[in-house]
Parts: C-alpha cells; structure tokens; sequence
C-alpha cells in the first residue's frame, strides 16, 4: 500500500477528484494549506499600502492506495493539477505499513 499526498493550487481539487474517482481510488482527505516554495509569496495592496503574503493557500490531498494504482494515481495528479505556472505543486509518495477500518475491522488492502 502507499499514501500519496500531493500540495495543489485550490483550484485544481475537483479535477483531480474527478480523475481519482474514475480510476478506482475510494476516498480522498483533503485540507486547506499554507505554504511557499520556488513561488516565495507575493505582495498584495490593501487601501493603499502594500504587504508581503509569504505562506500561499494550497490544498493538501492524501490517498491511500494499493501498490498497483500508484504509479496511475500519481500520473492523474500530475495531469489534473499541471497548469505549466510556477506553484502547481509537489505529490509525495510514502510506503503505507498498516490500514484498519474502525467499523468494520477490514485491514489493510481490504480497509481502503
């Protein structure tokens, strides 16, 4: 199993819903973010004086997965949240040692 957890622009969060839906993935955590990297913020004007944003507003997705959909899941969430802008974002993949489903007690394959 692996989670792969990917840094979009809020934006990009329902076409890679979408993609995810259609390969098969089951579910889907998603939470509002700040962040910078390359982007290092931006300013902005407020009634007439001007200020630095330096943590952006992302959204951070989080799927568990099976080893087999990885690889495909990975590549849809590269396809979906590519804009060819500074910031798209980064997916992250890490080994995924345990699952449980609280109601039913299903681990691991099963649990997702």
């Amino acid at each position: 199993m692996k989670l792969i957890s990917a840094i979009i622009k809020p934006f990009k969060l329902d076409e890679v819903r979408d993609l995810l839906t259609a390969l098969g993935a089951h579910g889907m955590t998603a939470s509002e973010v700040k962040g910078y990297g390359r982007q290092k913020g931006h300013t902005e004007i407020y009634r007439g004086a001007e200020y630095m944003i330096s943590f952006l507003p992302k959204i951070k997705i989080e799927v568990a997965i099976t080893d087999d959909l990885a690889d495909q899941v990975v590549e849809a969430i590269r396809k979906a949240a590519y804009t060819g802008q500074i910031g798209d974002g980064k997916i992250f993949v890490t080994p995924l040692e345990r699952a449980l489903r609280i109601r039913t007690g299903e681990t691991d394959d099963d649990a997702l």
